[in-house]
């Protein structure tokens, strides 16, 4: 199998925060979503896999090539939006792409051009009258118009309308129906994930709670209500957390077809990437 990031053992210390024994290994072609409160270390993990930030890892191969030997060429098949643009204010879409046409061997300036029209932006426009969202899809624009096999967004999606957000998700599965492509999105609007990642990367006090496919994910977790007795009953292996509740408890489970056969009156209920994250941050363990 082909792996878009192939990483093992990353660390980094920063003051009083650390990435810890990071091992992530997705495959190429699928959409991975990092997620995590504020804090967890989710955009400290992306500058550390472009390079940014000093890590140390055993190994980290991205696109099939290690980064200590091919950084340089690995950039080039790869595009990473932030969550606000780095471009001079001054500069209008139409001078931003001749100067990054001098950056990528496969710029292709009709394909920018066609994704300005798309997008509605203005070439002539300076970058400081654009709106926050009509920045951030100028940088998709840009992303998207040198063929890059790895998209990479950090909170990119800020500033986004309802109609475009439908549009951006599109735009991504349309780059990923090349199984060559893949995407790492880290978002804290998780309905947004809910609807494309393939794998979720779960981040908590700088490390990898779990990685997990969505649909192993969707399979395995649910949500129980119930009262206390039902709680005490539960096995405790097969309980990540509860929450009180006024009249009950909820509680997250992971297991949920072999007790589903166990406690046939129990109702399932399916979990959301919120809930997960909801669970795992302020629940309780048995």
């Amino acid at each position: 199998m082909d792996y878009v990031i192939d990483v093992k053992n990353l660390n980094y210390t920063y003051k009083d925060f650390q990435l810890k024994n990071i091992n992530l290994q997705i495959p190429t072609g699928v959409i991975l979503g990092v997620v995590g409160e504020n804090g967890a270390g989710k955009s400290t993990l992306i500058k550390s896999m472009l390079g940014i930030i000093p890590a140390n890892y055993e190994t980290m191969n991205i696109l099939g090539k290690e980064f200590s030997l091919e950084e340089t060429n690995i950039k080039q098949d790869m595009a990473v939006i932030f969550d606000k643009t780095y471009y001079n204010p001054m500069f209008t879409p139409l001078i931003i792409g001749k100067i990054v046409s001098k950056i990528y061997k496969n710029w292709d300036m009709n394909m920018y051009f066609k994704y300005l029209e798309r997008f509605q932006i203005p070439k002539k426009k300076k970058v400081k009258e654009l709106s926050k969202g009509m920045v951030m899809k100028l940088e998709f624009a840009i992303a998207l118009s040198h063929s890059p096999k790895l998209l990479i967004l950090d909170e990119a999606t800020n500033g986004f309308d309802p109609l475009f957000r439908e549009e951006f998700l599109e735009l991504l599965r349309e780059f990923v129906e090349d199984e060559r492509c893949s995407v790492i999105i880290c978002s804290h609007i998780t309905s947004d994930l809910d609807k494309i990642v393939d794998y979720v990367a779960y981040m908590k006090e700088g490390t990898l709670a779990f990685v997990k496919t969505y649909d192993e994910m969707r399979s395995n977790y649910g949500i129980v209500r119930c009262k206390k007795q039902v709680l005490e009953s539960l096995w405790e292996e097969d309980v990540v957390s509860y929450i009180k509740e006024a009249y009950g408890y909820k509680v997250l489970v992971k297991n949920k077809i072999a007790l589903s056969h166990v406690f046939s009156d129990l109702e399932m209920e399916n979990v959301t990437i919120e809930d997960i994250m909801l669970f795992y941050e302020k629940g309780e363990r048995l």
